[in-house]
């Protein structure tokens, strides 16, 4: 993880929700990448935190979670 991007304007960047996103007020993340890095928050607090992952370690991640579900 990266704090390096907390303190840029990420304004600019394309954010992504899943396609499992019902739109519907549920829980969700959106993921949009920028400077070498993938950025992930809360697609209901588009304002709060947010991590920064290298592309790296946004695939162990998805691996993880993939090997993971319920």
């Amino acid at each position: 993880m990266s704090g390096e991007a907390a303190g840029r304007d990420i304004g600019d960047l394309a954010w992504s929700r899943s396609s499992y996103s019902a739109g519907n007020g549920g829980e969700c993340v959106e993921v949009a990448s920028g400077s070498g890095l993938l950025h992930v928050r809360d697609s209901k607090s588009e304002a709060g935190a947010m991590v920064s992952l290298t592309p790296e370690a946004w695939a162990e991640f998805i691996g993880f979670a993939a090997r993971h579900t319920a």
